[in-house]
């Protein structure tokens, strides 16, 4: 058996950069087509006539493989989020 020893900063820093690269693992793997509740949620929004809007607008894509069910585009919904940014002063 092997017993590494590590001083704190060196610890801490080694934590840190797993828990980086678990962030960036999950980001990866966000799905392509997200549900109405989970658009709504990224949006920042609560009303599910707005989500209406956005959709009958053609702001954000969306799918609808079956008659009650509807899925959004995570990146049309994050290119809607980039269009309807304001650059800071």
């Amino acid at each position: 058996m092997e017993v590494i020893c590590l001083h704190d900063e060196a610890f801490y820093a080694l934590i840190d950069k797993v828990l980086e690269r678990v962030q960036q693992q999950q980001a990866i793997r966000e799905d392509k087509w997200i549900s109405g509740s989970e658009a709504m949620q990224k949006l920042r929004i609560q009303s599910k006539t707005t989500l209406q809007k956005l959709r009958d607008e053609g702001s954000i894509r969306f799918s609808q493989p079956e008659k009650k069910i509807i899925l959004y585009d995570t990146d049309s919904i994050n290119e809607y989020l980039n269009r309807n940014s304001k650059n800071t002063f």
